[in-house]
């Protein structure tokens, strides 16, 4: 028995990481290639004096194109709101920037289909737009502390031609790659020993889509635990096919991927305590309300 679950796990295993190395390496060169032809000042221009409502769909838009960790996106949230970017397009940024980039949505698509994906994307982009503006109407930009940005010179001219485009993207993918193939790894190698040894009845039964308590309770444990999404995600879909309920996953990704405590304590630097309880508060909504929206979509 023991052998032939070993067999199991180590064949996901490959399966998964093989598909996980391409399509990072993939799509994050393609991402280096947007950013490379529409740089971060630009979007820090075209968020700022906008219309509110238009400025926060441009901020979870931008949050979007970037795979950047929770912890990364820290600084360049400050730049924003130093360069005088709205408060609700910085929120909306910050929301969106962990939970959305076209290698997490890629990943959902690849691994979990289309309807999943579509249904993570909607929730998280909307929530995130929704709540930055209800933040700003209700008064929180207030409760930013005056923090200096530190930022960085390069007095140097880089080449625009696209040879050199070419190879900075590439550079950049795989520089992101190294930095973050430990966690695609570790992802995959937790989800083929959940596919090969946990039993199924027992992730059925605590963190099946029966259990009601099972999506709140998968959310708050996330946000201490820290995974990112390109991590958790093959870990979810392992989960999924042990019978946890699609629901759960979202939330544990959500929880985990949006409000880390690593990424809180870098926020205690720039927020109140109140604007930074409503964070956590919002996060939470957001990959419980995700949860519960995917089981009804699902069944």
């Amino acid at each position: 028995m023991f052998w032939n679950n070993l067999a199991v796990a180590i064949n996901y295993f490959l399966e998964i990481a093989l598909e996980l190395v391409v399509l990072f390496v993939g799509i994050t060169f393609l991402v280096g290639l947007i950013q490379e032809y529409v740089p971060e000042e630009t979007i820090k221009g075209a968020l700022g004096g906008r219309h509110k409502i238009l400025g926060s769909v441009l901020g979870a838009g931008f949050g979007a194109l970037t795979p950047f960790c929770s912890c990364s996106t820290i600084p360049l949230l400050l730049g924003m709101l130093n360069a005088g970017v709205p408060f609700a397009a910085a929120m909306a940024f910050l929301f969106a920037s962990p939970l959305l980039n076209p290698v997490i949505i890629s990943l959902f698509i690849i691994l979990m289909g289309w309807r999943v994906a579509l249904l993570y994307f909607a929730i998280t982009f909307l929530g995130s737009i929704v709540i930055g503006l209800l933040l700003d109407a209700i008064g929180f930009a207030s409760q930013v502390k005056s923090v200096a940005a530190v930022r960085s010179r390069c007095n140097c001219q880089q080449e625009t031609d696209t040879r050199s485009r070419m190879q900075r993207s590439a550079e950049f993918a795989f520089g992101l790659f190294s930095q973050l193939v430990p966690y695609l790894l570790l992802g995959a190698g937790i989800g083929a020993f959940i596919h090969g040894f946990v039993p199924t009845e027992i992730i059925s039964q605590f963190a099946g889509p029966d259990n009601p308590l099972a999506i709140p309770v998968a959310a708050v444990i996330g946000i201490p635990i820290y995974i990112r999404a390109e991590t958790m995600i093959p870990i979810g879909l392992a989960l999924i096919e042990k019978g946890m309920g699609v629901g759960a996953v979202l939330a544990l990704i959500i929880g985990g991927a949006g409000a880390s405590i690593p990424e809180l304590t870098l926020l205690s630097a720039i927020f109140e305590k109140k604007l930074l309880s409503a964070f956590v508060l919002t996060i939470l909504f957001i990959a419980v309300s995700a949860g519960y929206l995917a089981n009804l979509v699902i069944a």
